[in-house]
């Protein structure tokens, strides 16, 4: 359907708020003036879906502060779609491999012995209760390898069910929204709990393989939908902090998982099919809360044309019954897209004037996972045991880099709308680079400098606080910012789809990765980290306390810029990034392409 029109609405009553403003949050400045110079029309003409300036219109007159607080509904629908979304994908990231026993290399037959996880807990009881089940069916047990490619199945369609889930993201956010898409996806995890509770009480590896692929398909869809639900919902001064809290639950879920799957709780034979099953208690919480909250106002007013529904739901979340600038700010995005049907990834990947942005989200999304970050929690425990820690205190020495996995996400949220999005996701990038050279040097000559292996230890902490700190949640923050309405739900399933395609990648080729190359391996994933901040830094501007208009103008000066000489436009540098103020296209008299 057509995001936007020119249907009048009916007045809509002032909706009180029931919570006022819990805390005050002063974060970044006011909006910048932009193009005071050019009109702002009431009811432009139907601009053309190829046209650049129709997905970049230019700014009203005056400077419109839009600027919110942090307001209790705020922060409660952030935590809740953050615990019981975000946090999933994390513990089921984390759940097949939770430390707690000691296994022999024999459990990894086609690996070499240096590169076999030393500490695993789920792994070994599914794959005690595949043999037993095979056994009990066939009169025979399976073998090394076909029972480790059972396995592997287990743990590999998640990825396969991520990439199909993201796939789904238009469809569902177009039909559903935000707010329902993710109550519906809630009921997955609840189908996907079931399967995995009750395997074991019908005999059935099968349910396992079904439940992970279920729960897959969940954190496909909410990988892409909770940082789209929160950009929409968040002021422009508080889009950052909130929209980093999902990574922060991401690395919850990951300690979580760590700390059940220890053997004085979950991590014991008969209690497996709980621990992987544990996911439906935060499922339930969302199921139950989240119609108390309103949808995305952005998708009320610009899809469906809901004016009424779009301020009530507005005022619920600013906690004031004033949002008239931020109304309007909306109905101008309306206007200019008009005459747009909500883009599908096809038209997106034609779009010659959304280029940039297509590219900036496609390197964002594939530098997250090519970065290496998973080759590294794959050879932490390695790691570890060279630097001399006792193989039964890897699990707890496992479970603090969890730790500083949550404190490095904490950093980044609170500091996004001090420094900016580039200078955590370049800073983010260049140390994951540097330490992943770091890790390699270390590798080599810890035979000659037995010190050296304390450096890799350091190295690997430094890699996981650099990804957390910002590649981490970042590039799905950027991903809602750098697109209009129209094409955002198009650009999280590309970001989504890349994002899992690179995750299984980097699985499936780092062991013959590392058997051909060795300790060099992870120069390739430093080139990979410093190539992606060279391109942020050369290409991605600073979106921080900017509007969806302010960002989408930006690009389009920047087109503009590469088509016409600079000392025509009285090029300035903005923030010192190296962007255009949207005033520097004043007088010029170019159109944009």
């Amino acid at each position: 359907m057509s995001p936007g029109g020119s249907r009048a609405a009916l007045p809509c009553l002032p909706f009180p708020s029931f919570t006022s403003s819990f805390f005050h949050l002063e974060m970044g400045e006011t909006s910048r003036a932009a193009a005071p110079g050019l009109s702002s029309s009431p009811s432009p003409p139907p601009p053309s879906p190829r046209s650049a300036r129709s997905l970049s219109p230019p700014l009203g007159k005056g400077t419109r502060d839009i600027t919110g607080h942090l307001t209790f509904p705020l922060l409660s629908v952030t935590l809740l779609v953050s615990f019981g979304s975000s946090m999933l994908y994390g513990y089921n990231l984390a759940v097949v491999n939770s430390p707690a026993e000691v296994l022999s290399s024999l459990a990894f037959p086609f690996l070499p012995a240096h590169l076999v996880p030393v500490c695993v807990s789920a792994l070994q009881h599914i794959k005690a209760f595949y043999n037993a089940t095979w056994f009990q069916r066939y009169g025979q047990g399976l073998g090394p390898a076909p029972l480790t490619l059972l396995y592997a199945l287990t743990v590999s369609i998640f990825a396969l069910g991520g990439l199909g889930g993201s796939l789904l993201v238009g469809v569902l956010v177009e039909r559903y929204g935000r707010n329902g898409a993710l109550s519906r996806s809630a009921l997955l995890v609840l189908l996907a709990g079931g399967f995995m509770g009750f395997s074991r009480e019908v005999a059935s590896p099968e349910m396992v393989i079904i439940g992970r692929s279920i729960t897959g398909i969940h954190s496909g869809i909410c990988l892409s939908v909770v940082p789209l639900y929160l950009g929409e919902i968040a002021p422009k001064n508080l889009r950052g902090f909130l929209g980093l809290m999902p990574s922060i639950f991401i690395c919850l879920g990951v300690f979580s998982a760590q700390v059940l799957g220890l053997p004085e709780l979950l991590g014991k034979d008969r209690f497996w099919p709980l621990f992987l099953s544990v996911v439906v208690v935060p499922a339930s919480l969302q199921l139950l809360l989240l119609h108390c909250f309103p949808e995305s106002p952005r998708y009320l007013l610009i899809e469906r044309n809901d004016v009424c529904g779009a301020t009530k739901a507005l005022q619920r979340f600013l906690g004031s019954p004033e949002v008239q600038d931020v109304i309007e700010e909306m109905q101008e995005e309306q206007r200019s897209l008009s005459s747009m049907e909500m883009a599908s990834v096809w038209q997106l990947l034609r779009e010659r004037s959304l280029r940039w942005q297509t590219l900036s989200v496609a390197v964002l999304n594939a530098g997250m996972q090519l970065s290496g970050i998973d080759a590294i929690w794959f050879y932490t425990n390695t790691i570890f045991e060279n630097a001399g820690i006792p193989v039964s205190q890897i699990p707890y020495t496992t479970m603090g880099t969890g730790a500083i996995e949550v404190v490095a996400g904490l950093i980044g949220c609170f500091t996004i709308e001090r420094v900016g999005r580039r200078p955590l996701i370049i800073t983010g990038f260049c140390a994951m680079g540097v330490c992943s050279a770091g890790i390699t040097i270390s590798l080599l000559l810890q035979a000659a400098l037995p010190w050296m292996r304390y450096v890799s230890v350091a190295c690997v902490v430094g890699i996981i606080a650099g990804f957390c700190m910002g590649p981490a949640g970042v590039p799905f923050l950027m991903t809602a910012e750098l697109f209009m309405q129209s094409h955002r739900p198009a650009a999280y399933i590309v970001g989504g789809s890349l994002n899992w395609l690179c995750n299984f990648t980097v699985g499936f080729i780092f062991p013959f990765l590392q058997m051909s190359a060795g300790a060099f391996c992870y120069l390739v994933f430093c080139g990979v980290c410093l190539l992606v901040a060279l391109y942020v830094y050369l290409i991605i501007p600073e979106t921080k306390n900017k509007t969806f208009m302010e960002i989408s103008h930006i690009f389009a000066t920047r087109r503009s810029v590469l088509s016409v000489p600079a000392q025509l436009i009285g090029m300035r540098k903005l923030d010192g990034y190296g962007t255009l103020e949207s005033s520097s296209l004043e007088g010029s008299g170019s159109s944009l392409p």
